[in-house]
C-alpha cells in the first residue's frame, strides 16, 4: 500500500522543451491514433446516412458499430508478439496499411457486406496501433508529454471526424458517407511512408542485441550526448546485459527478444503493473461511452443539430486533453489522475440525479434537464484532464522491458473487450435500473477506481523506464519503494 505521508524525493529537473528529434518521431508515430479517432468520430454520422442509403436495419447498424471492436481486440493480441518480431515501426506501417484498405473499401462501399469487411479492416489496423512507441524513444523528463501525443491525437480525429460529418452532411447522400469514410485513405497512405524515415526503438534494438544502432539513436532523441550514455547503461541493464558492454552487436536469448512467457507472467503472476493498465481502461471507457451517448440522446433529433452538438463536445474533450499534456511532467500523473477521477464520481453523481428527476417529472423540469447537460459537459471535461491521456501514459511506462509490447497489447485487448461489453449492455442496462441509475453504478465504479489509484499507484513523473522497471520489481517480500511510499 502506498503511503502518502512519506515526503517526495527531490525531483530531477526538468528541460524547457523536449528534444526536437524525439518530438518529431512522436507526432509522426502519433498520425495512426489521428487516423483511429477519424474513424471513430466520421463512422457516428456516417450511420445515419448509411442506414437510409444501404436499407440496412437495425441489427446491420449494430454489427457495423460493434465489429471494430472485435477485430481489434484480435489485431491487439496479435500486435505484441508481431512488434517484439518485427520490431515497432514496421508495426505501425502495417496498422497504416490495414487502415488504408478498410478506408478503401468503406469509401467503395457498394453494398453491406463490402462496408462491413472494410471497417474489419480497419479494425484490425487499430489493434496493430501501438501507443508506446513514443514512451520508448522519449526521456524522463518528457515522457508524460510524447507519450500522451497519441491520446490527444485521437480527440484531434475524433473532432475531424465531427466537422467532416457536419460538411460533407450537404452533399447528395450517396456520395456524401462514402467520401466521410473513404477520405482517411490519405492520411494512412502518408503514414505508411513517413514512418519508414523514423528510427526504431532503441529499446526494441538493444533487445535484438544491435547495441550501436541503439546508442546512435539514443543520441538523436537526448538531450545530451551524456543523458543517452546513462540511457543506454540503464536499457542494456533492464535487457540483461553488461552495462559496459561496448560491442556493436551481440547476441540475445530468443526468449529476451520476443517475450516468451508473457501471458505467464502477465497472468498467472501479474505485477500491479498489469492490473493498474487494465483497471484504468476498465473505468473510463464504460463512462465515456455513456456520456456520449447520453449526449445524443438529449440533443436534437436534426442530423445537422447533432453534428453541431458533438463538435461542441470534441472541441471541449480536445482542449482539456491538450492542457493535460502539458501538465503529465510538471503536476505528476498522480495527483491529476485522483483529481481527474474524483471529478468523474461528483459528475456522474450528479448526471444521474439530473436524469432521474427528469425521467420522473417527464422531462418538464428545466432545471434536471440543464442539470445533466452540465454535468454530462463537466465529466468530459475531467476525464479528459485526467484519465483519459493518463491511462496510455501510464500503461506505457509500468511494464518492463521484456513484457511491454505485449503487456501494452493486452491492456488494448482489455479496452476493446470493455469496449463492446458496454455498447451491447448499455440498453438493457437502463431498461433494467433506468438511465439515471446506470449513471449512479459508474459513479460508484469511479469511486473505487478511486481507492485503487490512491492506495496502488506510485508516482511515475521524472523516472526513466528502466526505474519504473525496478519500482515494480519483485523482491523477497514483494515489496518495492515508490516515489509516494511502498508498493
Amino acid at each position: 500500500v502506498i503511503s502518502s505521508k512519506n515526503p517526495d524525493p527531490v525531483e530531477k529537473p526538468t528541460n524547457e522543451k523536449p528534444p526536437e528529434y524525439a518530438l518529431q518521431c512522436s507526432i509522426v508515430a502519433s498520425i495512426v491514433s489521428i487516423i483511429f479517432g477519424y474513424d471513430t468520430g466520421v463512422m457516428s454520422g456516417a450511420m445515419v446516412f448509411i442506414e437510409e442509403d444501404l436499407k440496412t436495419n437495425e441489427v446491420q447498424i449494430e454489427v457495423l458499430t460493434g465489429i471494430l471492436n472485435l477485430c481489434a481486440l484480435f489485431g491487439s493480441l496479435l500486435a505484441g508478439r508481431t512488434s517484439d518480431i518485427i520490431g515497432r515501426r514496421f508495426t505501425i506501417v502495417l496498422a497504416s496499411i490495414l487502415f488504408m484498405l478498410g478506408s478503401v473499401l468503406m469509401g467503395w462501399g457498394l453494398n453491406y457486406p463490402i462496408l462491413l469487411t472494410g471497417r474489419c479492416t480497419a479494425g484490425l489496423g487499430v489493434g496493430f496501433a501501438l501507443m508506446f512507441y513514443s514512451a520508448e524513444i522519449a526521456t524522463a523528463s518528457h515522457r508524460g508529454l510524447l507519450a500522451s501525443l497519441p491520446h490527444l491525437c485521437i480527440s484531434i480525429g475524433i473532432l475531424l471526424g465531427y466537422l467532416v460529418n457536419y460538411f460533407f452532411s450537404k452533399l447528395p447522400m450517396h456520395i456524401g458517407w462514402r467520401l466521410m469514410l473513404g477520405i482517411a485513405a490519405i492520411p494512412s497512405l502518408v503514414l505508411a511512408l513517413g514512418i519508414l524515415k523514423m528510427p526504431e526503438s532503441p529499446r526494441w534494438l538493444v533487445l535484438q542485441g544491435r547495441l550501436g544502432e541503439a546508442k546512435k539513436i539514443l543520441k538523436l532523441v537526448s538531450n545530451s550526448p551524456e543523458e543517452a550514455e546513462l540511457r543506454f547503461k540503464d536499457i542494456k541493464t533492464a535487457a540483461g546485459i553488461d552495462a559496459n558492454c561496448e560491442e556493436e552487436v551481440v547476441k540475445m536469448e530468443k526468449k529476451k527478444t520476443h517475450g516468451e512467457g508473457v501471458w505467464k507472467e502477465l497472468i498467472l503472476r501479474p505485477t500491479p503493473a498489469g492490473f493498474i493498465s487494465s483497471s484504468t481502461r476498465r473505468v473510463s471507457k464504460p463512462c465515456f461511452y455513456t456520456v456520449r451517448r447520453s449526449l445524443r440522446e438529449q440533443g436534437s433529433r436534426l442530423k445537422t443539430s447533432f453534428f453541431l452538438v458533438t463538435i461542441g463536445v470534441g472541441i471541449m474533450k480536445t482542449t482539456f486533453i491538450l492542457t493535460a499534456t502539458f501538465l503529465l511532467d510538471k503536476v505528476g500523473r498522480r495527483k491529476l489522475l485522483l483529481t481527474s477521477v474524483g471529478g468523474m464520481v461528483c459528475a456522474l453523481t450528479m448526471l444521474g440525479f439530473g436524469l432521474t428527476m427528469a425521467q420522473n417529472s417527464g422531462g418538464k423540469l428545466a432545471w434536471a434537464l440543464v442539470l445533466s447537460i452540465v454535468s454530462a459537459y463537466s465529466f468530459v471535461a475531467v476525464f479528459s484532464i485526467g484519465l483519459g491521456p493518463i491511462t496510455w501514459v501510464y500503461s506505457s511506462e509500468v511494464f518492463p522491458l521484456k513484457l511491454r509490447a505485449q503487456g501494452a497489447s493486452l491492456g488494448v485487448a482489455v479496452n476493446r473487450v470493455m469496449n463492446a461489453t458496454v455498447s451491447m449492455s448499455f440498453l438493457s442496462l437502463t431498461r433494467a435500473i433506468t438511465t439515471g441509475g446506470a449513471f449512479f453504478m459508474f459513479a460508484g465504479v469511479a469511486a473505487v477506481a478511486w481507492n485503487f489509484f490512491f492506495f496502488l499507484m506510485p508516482e511515475t513523473k521524472g523516472k526513466s523506464l528502466e526505474e519504473i522497471e525496478a519500482l515494480f520489481q519483485r523482491d523477497g517480500d514483494n515489496k518495492t519503494k515508490g516515489e509516494n511510499g511502498t508498493v
